[in-house]
């Protein structure tokens, strides 16, 4: 019941962001960003979707292995992208998530470690996500403008805050509680010592980190294509940084697939950098659609199994020997 109360006001926070944004900016900035798209940004998302959903992949691999569970890269980009597409037309926007997890668990006879595996590779993603922004903006501050400044710096403190204290509790804590008398602390012990294997050990953070870093890069390349194709002519370096703040606001688990704060934020980031809100909503616009069309392979994926199951099986007629000329031929003594 809670969870379905929770679906509902995360539905009702993005719609209504979305509306707010319609009302103040019009609807020509929303129908822009579906006009403007044309085949160099679609081909260039789907491109720059294979690279970012293997990479993505192969951190879930990494998480997984490291907690003893077989995944395959190729499996799991096929599951990856399955679960991307779920998440981008479904309204709750993690079921493709919790769809690739469940099924990954169930195949290897441990749902539940299935599940962890999944919930710690996206928590990495997204904590590598605030720290790069963070590290970025703080680095470049005048590239930012002056009303964000003490947003990120909140997020960024808040996030590392999070990150010490629970890599703390797993280290300290997560051995001690396996005999706990508490079911509770015995369930949080398994938890602490996954993310201490999957996450926090030496060979396994540097390639997590790496391989995030990477997928925020090509997310940033989306954008700018997004960008582009929305009319915008500013330079690189003066887009970078709003479009961090935006897939920084991606993050807030009040979207709907993806659509809400992400819109919210462009426009308030592209206002205050003096580039216009209402250019700063047709990108995001923009950038959803193209998100959309990266996430279309995993359709394949998902209607695969049943056009598989429905195409018939070819049955091959007998192929016809000749008769022989002589009973001799036949291998028959006459």
């Amino acid at each position: 019941m809670k969870r379905t109360v929770w679906v509902w006001v995360r539905t009702l926070i993005a719609l209504g962001v979305m509306g707010v944004l319609v009302r103040r900016l019009g609807t020509r900035a929303v129908l822009d960003g579906l006009r403007v798209i044309d085949l160099r940004a679609v081909s260039a998302a789907l491109v720059i979707g294979l690279m970012t959903t293997v990479l993505s992949a192969w951190r879930w691999c990494l998480v997984a292995w490291r907690l003893g569970l077989r995944l395959p890269l190729r499996n799991a980009v096929a599951d990856y992208y399955r679960a991307q597409f779920l998440n981008a037309v479904l309204p709750a926007g993690v079921l493709g998530d919790v769809h690739r997890a469940v099924r990954h668990g169930r195949q290897e006879g441990d749902v539940g470690r299935g599940v962890r595996a999944v919930v710690l590779e996206r928590v990495a993603g997204q904590v590598v996500v605030v720290a790069v922004v963070a590290v970025a903006l703080a680095a470049w501050p005048t590239a930012l403008p002056p009303r964000f400044h003490d947003l990120v710096t909140i997020s960024g403190m808040a996030v590392g805050g999070l990150v010490v204290v629970v890599s703390t509790l797993a280290i300290v804590a997560g051995e001690r509680w396996r005999g706990s008398g508490s079911r509770w602390r015995r369930a949080s012990a398994v938890s602490l010592g996954d993310l201490r294997r999957g996450l926090l050990a030496r060979d396994a953070w540097p390639g997590i980190v790496l391989l995030s870093v990477l997928s925020f890069a090509g997310y940033l390349a989306l954008f700018l294509v997004a960008a582009r194709a929305a009319g915008s002519t500013a330079p690189p370096t003066r887009l970078l940084p709003l479009m961090m703040l935006t897939l920084l606001a991606m993050g807030l688990p009040v979207n709907v697939a993806g659509w809400g704060p992400r819109e919210g934020m462009a426009a308030l980031a592209f206002g205050a950098a003096g580039l216009g809100a209402a250019q700063g909503l047709t990108v995001a616009v923009v950038y959803g659609v193209l998100a959309l069309v990266a996430s279309l392979p995993g359709a394949g994926v998902l209607l695969w199994p049943a056009l598989v199951r429905a195409w018939p099986t070819p049955v091959r007629a007998p192929v016809a020997r000749p008769l022989p000329r002589r009973i001799g031929d036949a291998g028959i003594d006459a």
